[in-house]
């Protein structure tokens, strides 16, 4: 590149008058050049990066993500006057006088605060910041306030007031981009999901009907919306009773609010009842539609054991009669047969959003009083509006588990019927408490049949503020109160929920955007953009629940939760998730998933020792039984030591035991040999040395039928001591843990990880998760520290090392014999 520009240059030079148009011509060779060094290097970056062994310090990463080039490649420099700025006071929120002083970083995507040690670091996503302002100025300097649609609350106090207000400017056009291509979705690139594909594919909304057993000789799919033509927030796929004409479908349309006409959104299997959602007629003071009304009618016939259709208006009543002055309403029930009407009195978009407003106060209060405190939490009627939809969709649950059919609609029915109807098929479906199951609901009844997400979470700039409000943010609350009553049931954890609402805002992942299916289609977001399920499949263990119990999908499979008031909780877990002094000391649930993991590496471990222990038996011609009876009772400290002593006590006596013959394959060849004492594949508990009743029994079985993927082969005494000392027996308790060895600190709400080798905690920077221990039989990938990793891949090296000596050294008695490339290559 440089020769190319000096060429260029002496070029230009040799003309005979430096015009203002050849420095400018020479400027623009410079720039090129630049450029294509700058592409260079980003490149070789990202191809290291996409290597395992290679990772990125966050000082490393903060300046790639800072430095100019890097922007011009976002075409988003021009929005943003200011980069860095230091000396930078990050202020604690409940105590003003603790200030920590570090670098603030302006990114095209990332809003950045780090200290010298990086002992503190806040990434902050521009899309979900919700407002910036300035505050009066202090002593310190010129202080603000960013305030955050996940609830997080920063005030920051930059050196000079002229500094703030360029941050200002840059981060409110950031935060509010006009164009949703403008979106962090379309710019962001995840080397450790190997396709954007990814998470697309997990969901098809005709597999959903055909797992609840649709079509049937009642319910049938109809193709009168295939290209979004009936109603283009609809899914092009629709549900509808078998015996509805396409006039009946056509008419019904034209009748309804939006054109969201009446369709299946789920269907219990066992007595056929049918949850029906749509959006208003537009009856007003006296419209009707015959073709809404016979489909009112094929929908009740499509339940042959219900007596009755109840049509459920989740609307207070006054809300309906007044949009009946509008030419909408709510459906007579003089005209449609075998219908009962029923209101409900979710209160409306506005109302939501102006009550969050009083609830993020109530978060906000500085050391409140009892009584201050609950009187804003009551004002706020947060808690009255969540008990309000569970309450609602208890109702529709009951109905339809009562054999009763049920219809479901709102104004334009892709607000409060998304809520009621998600909620009610998760009491009555288990299917829709597992991880893949909740992702399953979410697609259907929120992506599927449509939800505003870019006008209630406010996406662009050019969205009115007044559509914005916190719809799926309550489902999301609903969903945690019915956890905290069933915390058996559900197989995701509170984090899996904290982590749909973060990314709801974040416009990370392309599966919030867009506000129906025909959307996203037109969009290619499929395309252009990674998957939020990908993202939770790639780290599925975070968000799985240590209490599930599968079982209950049968012995319990539907939940009704209690919806007393009392029963109503403040998820301060949502509300209070960045305030570190309102949490206990360590996550329960974090614990509990510590300790499984624990019990399963151990688990994989004894197996492996087990197999140890009667392979060296054999080589000492004992016979399995005596064996099996020394490991009887998990090997406990005195069967252990009985065997120690047993094994010790023969390993002196043998003369065969040495470092040349000392090889497992010994024990193999014994097996083979066809002698009594040959291990059998038994699926008898009991030939293993456990009875019955143990709960491990079966994953304890010795079966032949299993074998390590690197063999029973050349496996030395050496390597089993390596077996022995590659799995932690004790883990480092996680109470009062606050920072990882790294230095960074420990949130409430982030997962702290256990290394399966050394047994120490760490942060998810720290971690990695993909390489198996010697000392587990299954040679499942595990999590393991960067350090222990470090250690495993030298042992690796050492040991393959090792072998090749040994291969090369049997080919002849005399070393000094072999080849120079030879030496050559075994020293490489």
């Amino acid at each position: 590149m440089k020769s190319q520009f000096r060429a260029q240059s002496k070029k230009l030079l040799n003309t005979s008058v430096l015009t203002a148009e050849t420095m400018i011509d020479m400027v623009k060779c410079k720039v090129d050049a630049i450029a294509d060094s700058i592409t260079e290097s980003v490149g070789s970056i990202e191809r290291r990066a996409s290597n395992a062994s290679f990772k990125v310090t966050n000082s490393h990463l903060i300046d790639l993500l800072c430095s100019k080039p890097t922007w011009s490649r976002f075409n988003d420099l021009e929005q943003i006057a200011i980069e860095k700025v230091e000396n930078v006071k990050l202020m604690d929120r409940l105590a003003n006088n603790v200030t920590v002083v570090g670098t603030l970083f302006l990114t095209d995507t990332h809003l950045i605060f780090t200290d010298a040690r990086c002992r503190h670091e806040k990434w902050i996503v521009y899309s979900q910041i919700a407002s910036a302002e300035k505050l009066p100025l202090t002593a310190q300097g010129c202080p603000f306030r960013i305030r955050c649609k996940t609830f997080h609350i920063l005030t920051l106090v930059l050196p000079r007031e002229r500094v703030c207000i360029e941050v200002l400017t840059a981060i409110k056009k950031l935060s509010q981009p006009e164009r949703i291509d403008d979106l962090y979705a379309f710019k962001y690139k995840n080397l450790e999901i190997p396709s954007k594909s990814l998470g697309w594919n997990f969901f098809d909304l005709e597999s959903e009907y055909l797992r609840m057993g649709v079509p049937n000789a009642h319910w049938t799919k109809s193709l009168a919306n295939a290209n979004y033509e009936l109603c283009d927030t609809y899914p092009s796929s629709i549900y509808v009773p078998t015996c509805a004409k396409h006039v009946q479908v056509l008419g019904s349309s034209k009748f309804r609010s939006r054109g969201r006409l009446p369709v299946l959104s789920y269907l219990h299997r066992d007595n056929q009842a049918a949850i029906s959602r749509c959006s208003q007629p537009l009856a007003g003071f006296s419209a009707r539609c015959v073709e809404d009304e016979e489909l009112l009618q094929c929908i009740y016939e499509a339940n042959p054991t219900s007596k009755e259709l109840f049509v459920v208006d989740t609307r207070p009543m006054i809300n309906a009669m007044a949009n009946r002055a509008a030419g909408k309403g709510y459906e007579d029930e003089r005209l449609y047969s075998n219908i009962k009407f029923q209101f409900v009195g979710i209160a409306n978009i506005h109302i939501m959003r102006a009550s969050l407003q009083k609830l993020i106060e109530v978060s906000d209060m500085k050391m409140p009083t009892m009584s201050s405190y609950m009187k804003a939490l009551d004002e706020s009627n947060w808690l009255k509006h969540i008990r309000t939809v569970l309450e609602t969709s208890v109702f529709i649950a009951n109905k339809i588990q009562e054999g009763t059919s049920v219809l479901v609609h709102c104004s334009d029915g892709w607000d409060r019927t998304a809520q009621t109807c998600s909620l009610a098929s998760m009491m009555l479906d288990p299917h829709y408490r597992t991880i893949q199951g909740f992702q399953a609901l979410i697609e259907k009844e929120w992506l599927s049949f449509g939800h505003k997400f870019n006008d209630r979470c406010r996406h662009i700039s050019v969205v009115d503020t007044k559509e914005q409000s916190p719809v799926f943010t309550q489902f999301l609350d609903a969903t945690w109160q019915m956890m905290t009553q069933f915390p058996t049931s559900f197989q995701f954890n509170e984090r899996f929920l904290l982590t749909l609402h973060d990314h709801l805002y974040s416009s990370q992942f392309g599966t919030f955007l867009g506000n129906c299916e025909k959307d996203r289609v037109d969009l290619r977001l499929s395309e252009r953009t990674y998957s939020l399920w990908g993202y939770v499949a790639s780290d599925i263990t975070d968000f799985v629940n240590p209490l599930y119990r599968k079982d209950l999908e049968v012995d319990k499979s539907f939940l009704i939760p209690n919806v007393a008031p009392q029963f109503i909780s403040y998820w301060k877990g949502m509300y209070n998730r960045f305030d570190a002094t309102v949490h206990e000391r360590e996550n329960v649930t974090d614990v509990l998933s510590a300790l499984t993991d624990h019990n399963s590496s151990l688990e994989d471990h004894i197996k492996l020792l087990e197999r140890r222990v009667q392979e060296l038996g054999r080589l000492l011609g004992r016979p399995v039984a005596a064996i099996s009876q020394k490991l009887q009772g998990l090997l406990s400290a005195e069967s252990i030591h009985c065997l120690s002593s047993l094994l010790e006590s023969d390993l002196s006596q043998s003369s065969t035991l040495n470092d040349q013959d000392t090889p497992i394959s010994i024990l193999n060849d014994g097996m083979e040999s066809g002698d009594g004492n040959k291990l059998e594949d038994n699926s008898d508990d009991k030939e293993s040395g456990f009875d019955d009743g143990s709960s491990l029994s079966k994953s304890h079985m010795m079966s032949d039928s299993i074998i390590r993927a690197d063999g029973l082969d050349n496996v030395t005494l050496d390597q089993i001591y390596q077996e022995m000392d590659s799995v932690a027996i004790n883990l480092k308790t996680l109470r009062n843990r606050l920072q990882c060895s790294c230095s960074l600190p420990f949130q409430h709400y982030s997962k702290r990880y256990h290394c399966w080798k050394c047994g120490n905690v760490f942060c998810s920077k720290c971690i990695l998760r993909h390489t198996p221990l010697a000392g587990h039989y299954s040679q499942k990938p595990v999590p393991i520290c960067k350090d222990c990793y470090k250690v495993i891949r030298n042992t690796k090296s050492m040991s393959s090392l090792q072998k090749y000596c040994d291969e090369q050294l049997s080919v002849t008695d005399n070393p000094s014999s072999l080849s120079s490339d030879t030496l050559d290559s075994v020293a490489s």
